[in-house]
C-alpha cells in the first residue's frame, strides 16, 4: 500500500479539472501519527458531517510555512489549498510466469531498482526520492525494463507520468511507455513528446504507427496513462487521478497481444540538446480516493529545532457552509443565468435607490422626478408570490407627471450592448399605456422599450435611427391590466416574448440596436410613467445562446417556486444556486417537493431540508469536488450478492465488541404537518404500551397529506421497536485479502459480519455503513465504520420468500 497525498498549489478547489497537483506523500507523517479522516453521519437519522482529514507534514525545510519565499511552493502554502488523498493498493505477484501484466506493480519507494520486476533495465536509470528516474540524455536510450514473462491479454498495466522531460533544445525528445512483443519494433504504448507538446497512443510496427493518436499533451489530464485490452479490443487510456479512466484510443485486439508474452519499458531518449529525467510512479497501483477537500491551515510547530506542520483540511462542506444565505428561488435563477444587470428592487421603505445584484459593477437606479406630485414607494406592496419580498408602488399623478427609476450605467458597459439583448420583468399594474422598462444609446440613436398599450396588450417600442418610436404590438392577452402579478421575458435574438412562462410572440421583427446603455425601469424618458408595482428587472447581453428559453422558465420561480418539481431535480436546482454544475444522484424514488421560493437560509439548509423530508442521504463525493444524493431506495432490500465485503468477526480489530439494544433511536408516535397542509399523527399504540410514548415532530416538504402520512408511517414502523444492531464495526483494513473491496464500502454500502459468537441472536449480521473514521499508517489502515441495521430498510415485496410479511420482515415502502 501506498499513501498518495496531493496538494493543488495555487489551484481552485471548486475546479478540479484546472488544477495541476503536487505529490506531498513522502512529507506526511504515516509512521505515528498517520493520516486521520472522517467521513458520514454516526447513524442513519442523523445528517452527515463535514468530512475531514488530518496529517503531519515534515517541515525540515520550510516549504510548508505560509509567506516563506524560499517554498518550492511560494506563495501558495495558504489557507483553503486544495488537498486530495488516495491509497494506491500495490497487488502482489502470484501464481507462475507468465504473469497478467496488472500484477506489473512498483511503488519506486524503497529507493532500489527491483531486480525481480526491472531485470533488464539500462541508461543508468535510478529509483530517485520515490519514483523511477529514466535518464533523458542526447543520443543515448535508458528504461526501466522487465523480463520477457508478462501477458497483456486480459489484462493491463498503468503507470503515473509524475515527471516529463523538457525539450531543452532538442529537435525531438521522448518520454514512452511501451508494452514490447517478441518482434523488435511491434509495439503498443505512449509516447510523450515536450517538443511538439504532444501524447501519442501508438501501436507501432516496425517503430512506427501512421495511424497513432496524437493527443495535446496535458498534465492535469494525462498524469497517468493505463493500456488495457479485453474482449478483443486494445484501449489506450488517461486519467488525471489514476482512479476514472478516459479512453483515448481503442482499435482490435493485434495478433500478437494474444500470442506473444511481452515486456514492459520505461523508456527515455532525445536528440541533442541538454538531457535531463522522465520520472514514472505508482506503476500497476489500484487507486481508490479517501478525501478531496481544502487545507483549513498550515500551522508551523517547533519541537526544539524539528519543524512539522499538522493541518487539517474539510470537504467543500467548508466551502458551502460559508456562502451566504439564498435568495428567492427566483433571484437565483436570475443570478444563475448570469444577467448584465439584475435589479431586485426589493429595497426596504426607507431606501432612496435601487441597487444592481449582478455583480458586474453597474450604478444603482435613482428616482426621477418630472411634473409635479406622484410617489414612489420603497416595499410598498408584495412582490412575486413565492418570493416574500416586497416591490415598489410607482403611483404617479399622471402619465407625464410623477417618478420613475433611471440610471446610466456607464461607457464600461457598451461593448456588451454590441451584443443581443434579453429583457426580464415582472410588473402589476390596473393602467394601461405605461412603460415598464425601457433602454437607449445616450445620443438616442438606437432605443428599446417594454410596454403596456392602451389596449391592454404588451409591445415593443423601438427606434434604430433616432427618430419616431416603431410599434411592435405582441401577440398574446389584452388583459394584462388586471392588478395581478405577470411575467415578461422579450429576446432580441429569438425575436420571441414569453409572457408568464407561455411563448406568446416568435415573429417580432425588431432589429438588432446597440450602445443602449441608458435604462429606465417604471417609465421613460419623462412620459408614460408606471402605475402600479415593478419587479426583479434584468437585462441579458449573448452572442451565440439566447436567453430567452430559460429566462422564460423564471416565471415558475415567482410563482410556485417549483412546487412539485421532483426531489432529484430540487437538489440539483439547489446545486447550481451553490456553484456545483452537476449532483451524482442514485436511486429512483423522488417524490415531489414543495416550494422552497423564499430565501433567507442557506443552500445546505435547503438541501438538508429535501434530504430529510425524503429520507436521503446528501454527502460530499471523496474523490472531487462534487455531491452525492442517495434517495431512500438506494437501501431498499440489499442483495446479498450485492454485499461490498463480508469479515468474520474474529478478524474485527478490537477485543470489545457492543450489540446495543436501547432506546437511542426508539420513535413509536409521530406529529406530522406540510406547508399548507394538514397535521396527522401516526403511532405504534403497542410499542407505547410497552415502552412509553417517544415522540417525534416531522415538518416536511411533501405536496400532499397522504405524502405526509406514509412519510411518518415509514418513521413509526422502522423505529417503534427497533432491534439490537451493531453500530461501530472496527476492521485492520490492510491485512484483509478484501482490502481493496473494504475500501470501496462508502455511505450505503452495506457487508455482513459472520461467525458471530453464540451468544449472538444470530450467526450473522448484516449492517450499512453510515460514515467512518480511518487512520492510515505505514502498512497498517484502521477503518472504524458507523453502521447500522440494514433490516430497518427492508420493505414489502409481493410473493417473496424473504420479503413478503408485512410488520415482520419488511414495512410498505413510500
Amino acid at each position: 500500500m501506498a499513501l498518495l497525498v496531493e496538494m493543488g498549489w495555487g489551484g481552485l478547489v471548486q475546479a478540479p479539472t484546472t488544477i495541476t497537483w503536487t505529490d506531498i506523500s513522502r512529507y506526511v507523517d504515516v509512521g505515528q501519527q498517520g493520516v486521520s479522516i472522517t467521513r458520514g453521519a454516526s447513524d442513519e437519522l442523523s445528517e452527515t458531517q463535514p468530512g475531514t482529514a488530518t496529517l503531519r507534514l515534515n517541515n525540515e525545510d520550510g516549504r510548508f510555512t505560509p509567506g516563506n519565499p524560499s517554498s518550492p511552493y511560494y506563495p501558495f502554502v495558504r489557507r483553503n489549498a486544495p488537498i486530495r488523498i488516495a491509497v494506491a493498493v500495490i497487488p502482489p505477484r502470484t501464481g507462475t510466469a507468465p504473469y497478467p501484466l496488472e500484477m506489473l506493480a512498483d511503488d519506486f519507494d524503497d529507493d532500489r531498482i527491483s531486480s525481480t520486476l526491472w531485470p533488464a533495465s539500462y541508461g543508468g536509470v535510478t529509483e530517485t526520492g520515490g519514483r523511477a528516474r529514466v535518464p533523458v540524455s542526447p543520443g543515448a536510450f535508458a528504461a526501466y525494463q522487465t523480463a520477457r514473462q508478462w501477458t497483456l491479454a486480459g489484462s493491463h498495466f498503468s503507470v503515473k507520468l509524475a515527471t516529463p522531460p523538457a525539450a531543452n533544445g532538442s529537435s525531438e525528445a521522448l518520454a514512452s511507455v511501451m508494452v514490447n512483443s517478441v518482434t523488435a519494433g511491434t509495439r503498443a504504448g505512449f509516447t510523450y513528446n515536450p517538443v511538439a507538446g504532444t501524447l501519442r497512443c501508438v501501436s507501432e510496427t516496425a517503430y512506427w504507427d501512421a495511424s497513432g493518436v496524437s493527443l495535446t499533451y496535458s498534465a492535469i489530464d494525462h498524469a497517468w496513462l493505463r493500456i488495457r485490452e479485453t474482449g478483443g479490443t486494445l484501449y489506450w487510456e488517461t486519467s488525471s487521478t489514476g482512479f476514472d479512466w478516459t479512453v483515448r484510443r481503442s482499435l482490435a485486439t493485434p495478433a500478437w497481444v494474444t500470442a506473444d508474452t511481452v515486456t514492459v519499458e520505461l523508456l527515455g531518449n532525445r536528440t541533442g540538446g541538454t538531457g535531463d529525467f522522465v520520472e514514472f510512479d505508482l506503476a500497476g497501483a489500484i487507486v481508490r480516493p479517501r478525501f478531496y477537500g481544502m487545507v483549513n491551515q498550515f500551522p508551523v510547530d517547533w519541537e526544539g529545532l524539528v519543524s512539522t506542520v499538522t493541518i487539517t483540511a474539510t470537504d467543500l462542506f467548508k466551502r458551502l457552509n460559508r456562502l451566504p444565505p439564498l435568495r428567492s428561488m427566483l433571484g437565483q435563477e436570475i443570478l444563475a443565468q448570469a444577467p448584465l444587470v439584475y435589479y431586485p428592487l426589493s429595497e426596504p421603505a426607507e431606501s432612496a435607490t435601487a441597487g444592481d445584484v449582478a455583480g458586474n459593477g453597474a450604478p444603482s437606479l435613482s428616482v426621477s422626478q418630472v411634473g409635479v406630485g406622484g410617489t414612489l414607494t420603497m416595499a410598498g406592496e408584495d412582490g412575486p408570490p413565492e418570493t416574500s419580498e416586497q416591490a415598489p408602488v410607482f403611483t404617479p399623478s399622471s402619465a407625464t407627471a410623477g417618478k420613475w427609476l433611471t440610471a446610466d450605467l456607464g461607457p464600461q458597459f457598451e461593448p456588451t450592448f454590441v451584443q443581443y439583448l434579453c429583457f426580464e420583468a415582472w410588473f402589476k399594474t390596473t393602467t394601461t399605456g405605461r412603460c415598464i422598462m425601457g433602454v437607449h444609446s445616450t445620443d438616442l440613436i438606437y432605443q428599446h422599450l417594454l410596454s403596456i398599450g392602451a389596449g391592454g396588450n404588451l409591445q415593443i417600442e423601438w427606434t434604430s435611427g433616432g427618430g419616431a418610436l416603431t410599434t411592435e404590438t405582441v401577440s398574446g392577452p389584452t388583459t394584462l391590466a388586471d392588478d395581478n402579478w405577470h411575467h415578461v421575458v422579450y429576446d432580441q435574438r429569438e425575436g420571441k416574448v414569453w409572457l408568464d412562462g407561455v411563448l406568446v410572440d416568435s415573429a417580432l421583427a425588431v432589429p438588432r440596436a446597440f450602445y443602449e446603455r441608458v435604462v429606465h425601469v417604471g417609465g421613460y424618458r419623462n412620459s408614460r410613467l408606471w402605475s402600479g408595482s415593478i419587479a426583479h428587472a434584468a437585462v441579458y447581453a449573448t452572442t451565440s445562446t439566447s436567453a430567452g428559453p430559460t429566462a422564460a422558465t423564471h416565471y415558475e420561480a415567482g410563482m410556485t417556486g417549483y412546487a412539485g418539481e421532483d426531489a432529484d431535480v430540487r437538489i440539483t436546482r439547489l446545486a447550481t444556486y451553490a456553484g456545483l454544475p452537476s449532483v451524482t444522484i442514485w436511486g429512483s424514488t423522488h417524490d415531489p417537493i414543495a416550494s422552497q421560493g423564499p430565501g433567507g437560509s442557506s443552500v445546505v439548509a435547503r438541501m438538508r431540508e429535501v434530504e430529510s423530508t425524503e429520507s436521503g442521504r446528501l454527502y460530499a463525493e471523496r474523490d472531487w469536488y462534487g455531491l452525492a444524493y442517495q434517495s431512500r431506495d438506494v437501501r431498499y432490500n440489499p442483495d446479498p450478492l450485492s454485499e461490498v465485503f463480508t469479515i468474520d468477526y474474529a478478524d474485527l480489530e478490537t477485543s470489545r465488541v457492543q450489540l446495543s439494544d436501547d432506546d437511542q433511536k426508539l420513535c413509536n408516535s409521530v406529529d406530522a404537518t406540510r406547508p399548507g397542509g394538514a397535521t396527522q399523527r401516526v403511532t405504534a399504540p403497542s410499542s407505547i404500551l410497552a415502552f412509553g410514548e417517544y415522540e417525534q415532530n416531522l415538518n416536511m416538504l411533501k405536496t400532499d397529506d397522504n405524502s405526509v402520512l406514509d412519510a411518518a408511517y415509514w418513521l413509526v414502523s422502522r423505529y417503534a421497536n427497533p432491534g439490537p444492531e451493531l453500530r461501530e464495526v472496527p476492521i485492520e483494513a490492510y491485512t484483509m485479502d478484501s482490502y481493496l473491496d473494504i475500501l470501496d464500502a462508502d455511505i450505503s454500502s452495506y457487508f455482513s459480519v459472520t461467525n458471530l459468537p453464540a451468544q449472538a441472536p444470530a450467526a450473522s449480521v448484516r449492517v450499512t455503513v453510515e460514515g467512518y473514521t480511518e487512520t492510515i499508517r505505514e502498512r497498517s489502515h484502521v477503518i472504524q465504520f458507523h453502521t447500522s441495521a440494514t433490516s430497518n430498510d427492508s420493505v414489502w415485496v409481493l410473493d417473496d420468500p424473504v420479503y413478503s410479511v408485512l410488520d415482520s420482515t419488511t414495512r410498505l415502502a413510500y
